[in-house]
């Protein structure tokens, strides 16, 4: 698998799994883990403008239809604002648009003139039933406050400011209730606001930092991927340097003195531009083997990356089997398999399991004109709304480079997903019994690879 092919490799197997997983109506199950977080957040911080909604409309129920009507007028108003300041907020908390300080200005603003047309009418209601319309008109005052305040600090960018709009609500609501209403209400007002807007305060902030710290994991899956993505790509900008490295430079040197000898109408210039003839044509088969895959690469140590890799991804991964005896071309061709499907595992969907299975079948006798078969299978969840029946893909330059090694030892590649939220790969090998030798004595890196992953 070349560097260059990988990008492409893991966007063609992602889109496999997504075209063979969409469905009408699946909002929900199409979004990955990071924006699931967010789609609940943002649903969760709409809502509380609509709980002071309700709220401040079951509180007016008691007061007069001309007490009630500016209050609730104030209420729809704030509400509104404080509708499209959410929305605002969270693109600003996830970087996509700048700081909304107007529209920050203007809800602050309309929830202070919210809280003063609530206490006017607090002071103007009749003596009778005085304790009803006191609770009804107060618990409205405090809304305004503690909901401007709560959904306010969003667009605040530390802990100290949101502090201070705790304080700025709670004096706030102090000095605007001392202007109105007697000092025992005023008092019993701003602790209110102290407590309501403490605890909304505190909500916004933690799933703040909890949405931020989820942008930041995402980020880092994705990191991690393009890290995999340019280690291949050195990896494969090596191979070509040992190939063409030492080549190149013998046929610049022996071009070289092919040209001092023809000056010279010396004959041993043919010989000279015929060796570099012979030289040019091996590095171009060389290069074709690097280009097409064809080195060799060792399964145990693709096995055992594998897992490592994965686990360190925060993924539970399983690998069964082991390639013992299998000749090395299987192994060669299997070993791709097992390395472009955990990079696909990594970049694409939230895996959370991944199960790497290797069997021989049929393990016992055959007859000759049966060939055991290795089958590798890789299969993952995190992928939603995978169903056994959706028809797969046939994949692209990855997926095809895939069967195009597999088909070198007659194998073959199926691709698709496998029960709900599962995708698989299954790699099949057909593994000739007069083959069974040339497995050969693995190198030391091989042994200690095969005995940690054993």
């Amino acid at each position: 698998m070349t560097g260059t092919e990988d990008h492409e490799d893991a966007a063609t197997y992602g889109a496999t799994a997504q075209a063979a997983i969409r469905r009408p109506g699946m909002w929900w199950g199409r979004k990955g883990t990071a924006a699931k977080v967010e789609a609940y957040t943002r649903i969760s911080f709409h809502l509380f403008p609509v709980a002071q909604l309700v709220t401040a409309l079951l509180s007016l129920t008691p007061v007069p239809a001309r007490s009630a009507l500016p209050v609730a007028g104030a209420v729809l108003v704030h509400v509104v604002l404080g509708l499209r300041l959410t929305g605002q907020a969270l693109d600003w908390v996830a970087g996509r648009r700048a700081q909304p300080r107007r529209l920050l200005c203007a809800y602050v603003a309309c929830g202070f003139a919210g809280a003063a047309i609530a206490a006017l009418v607090l002071v103007k209601l009749p003596d009778a039933p005085r304790a009803t319309y006191y609770t009804a008109c107060a618990g409205t005052y405090v809304l305004f406050l503690a909901f401007g305040c709560g959904l306010g600090v969003l667009v605040l960018r530390t802990h100290r400011q949101s502090l201070g709009a705790v304080a700025v609500a709670t004096f706030g609501g102090w000095l605007l209730g001392s202007a109105l209403l007697p000092a025992p209400a005023a008092a019993a007002l701003a602790l209110s606001t102290l407590l309501s807007a403490g605890g909304l305060t505190l909500a916004s902030r933690f799933s703040v930092w909890l949405l931020q710290a989820v942008y930041e994991l995402d980020e880092a899956r994705h990191t991690r991927a393009r890290l995999a993505v340019a280690e291949e790509r050195l990896r494969f900008g090596r191979d070509l340097h040992d190939v063409l490295g030492r080549n190149l430079s013998v046929i610049a040197l022996k071009s070289e003195l092919a040209v001092q000898l023809a000056r010279r109408e010396r004959p041993e210039a043919v010989e000279q531009m015929a060796e570099v003839q012979r030289i040019a044509q091996e590095s171009q088969r060389e290069v074709r083997e690097v280009v097409r895959g064809y080195r060799e690469a060792d399964l145990y140590t693709e096995l055992l990356g594998a897992k490592g890799v994965l686990s360190a991804a925060g993924i539970t991964c399983t690998v069964t089997g082991t390639p013992t005896g299998l000749p090395r071309p299987v192994q060669a061709a299997l070993a791709w398999v097992v390395r472009e499907a955990v990079t696909n595992v990594l970049r694409h969907g939230s895996a959370a399991h991944c199960r790497i299975a290797l069997t021989v079948a049929p393990a016992g006798p055959r007859p000759k004109d049966r060939p055991a078969v290795a089958e590798l299978t890789v299969e993952n969840d995190g992928v939603p709304s995978a169903t056994a029946g959706s028809p797969s893909s046939p994949g692209g330059h990855g997926l095809a480079g895939l069967r195009e090694r597999l088909a070198a030892e007659q194998g073959t590649l199926e691709a698709g997903p496998a029960g709900k939220s599962a995708f698989r790969l299954v790699a099949r090998v057909p593994v000739p019994a007069d083959k069974a030798a040339e497995a050969g004595v693995p190198g030391e890196a091989t042994e200690q690879a095969r005995q940690e992953l054993e």
